[in-house]
């Protein structure tokens, strides 16, 4: 297998809430960018202090260990170690101005403390479009630097993208033989629209054979998931959300928060919709998830906080590294949970609506 040119690397993150019962229904999967990998894994050690100094230590046990920022990186490292070139760097591309910077930073300081001879360097799309050319076996040559496994931390939306120069660099990346994390085809997965098809029995069949019990597994996380496309329902998922549209969420292809329509906004965002624009979201059911009660810690905020109601999401962070025709390296590898006010539509952590929290395991 020339692995240079086949393998990808994911990492990835599928985000979770309980629906008023014992199961979990997927809210969705990130395949680009999944962040808070770096911040999630000092909250279990935080958390474990405030309650040592409050008495509780009998209760740390409660805490789940969480190894998702070494097991990101340990992946990413794996797929340096399959391009065999150790003069290579890993590129992270990061925003012009970034401001979760300190998750990825957490990633590029556990790199360079666990595996020293491992280069990282951090480059803009601009910065890449500018100095970055493909070397006579399509290496990635960014300046003076090789990449053979390229990391997006950006390039997930519109705005990442100021002109041809960046559309360029992007190029650059796929048609080179560095391993990207994602590859294109990752990154298209994770948009809304896709993963609205995949939530189909007959696709699912695609990938899973004819194991119907597993297929039946899969498709119990799923929630409803509604084509926008005039030729595929689109017509009657509209009539859906217009009779009802507390029970569901208008969903675009992008990423990063804050930009889904939730309940009573619904009929008149999609009804300002053509045909053709109406095919660039997805309708969903809504997830209503049981309420818990606690604090949220806001700067400049009331000391000590109010009581208030919570809602908490959970993500699952897992690697794999593999072509279409072989799995080479699949691990599940840490989790992040997200907790925001119930009264919130957005639960983003970098768009100000939720915080990160950890989980209390009880029977």
């Amino acid at each position: 297998m020339d692995v240079k040119r086949t393998v990808t690397l994911a990492l990835l993150r599928s985000d979770y809430l309980p629906n008023f019962s014992d199961t979990i229904k997927q809210v969705e999967i990130n395949t680009i960018a999944s962040s808070f990998g770096g911040i999630s894994t000092i909250m279990t050690p935080m958390h474990s202090y405030i309650l040592s100094e409050l008495g509780h230590r009998e209760k740390l046990v409660n805490l789940p260990d969480n190894k998702a920022l070494s097991g990101l990186c340990d992946a990413m490292v794996e797929a340096w170690k399959l391009q065999a070139r150790p003069s290579a760097a890993i590129l992270f591309v990061v925003e012009n101005v970034t401001y979760n910077i300190c998750d990825q930073r957490f990633h590029e300081f556990y790199i360079r403390e666990t595996y020293p001879h491992v280069a990282v360097v951090r480059r803009t799309l601009t910065q890449i479009g500018e100095q970055g050319r493909l070397g006579p076996g399509k290496e990635l040559l960014v300046g003076d630097v090789e990449a053979s496994v390229v990391y997006f931390r950006a390039g997930y939306e519109p705005g990442h993208y100021f002109g041809a120069g960046e559309w360029d660099a992007r190029l650059l990346i796929e048609r080179s033989v560095a391993i990207k994390c994602p590859s294109i085809q990752y990154h298209l997965a994770g948009t809304k629209k896709v993963q609205q098809a995949l939530a189909k029995p007959d696709v699912l069949r695609r990938f899973m054979g004819d194991d119907a019990p597993k297929i039946e597994a899969i498709r119990d996380i799923f929630t409803g998931l509604y084509s926008l496309d005039r030729e595929e329902g689109g017509d009657e998922a509209v009539a859906l959300a217009l009779a009802d549209p507390e029970r569901y969420v208008l969903k675009p292809q992008r990423e990063g928060g804050g930009n889904n329509v939730y309940g009573a906004d619904i009929p008149a965002a999609l009804q300002a919709m053509s045909s053709a624009e109406r095919s660039a979201w997805i309708l969903m059911e809504r997830i209503f998830p049981p309420l818990s009660t606690g604090y949220m810690v806001r700067p400049n905020g009331p000391v000590p906080p109010p009581l208030v109601q919570l809602v908490s999401e959970l993500g699952i962070f897992g690697a794999i590294i593999g072509s279409k025709d072989k799995v080479l390296y699949n691990k599940q590898i840490g989790h992040m949970l997200r907790t925001k006010l119930s009264s919130s539509n957005e639960g983003g952590v970098a768009a100000g609506s939720g915080a990160l929290d950890s989980p209390y395991l009880i029977d």
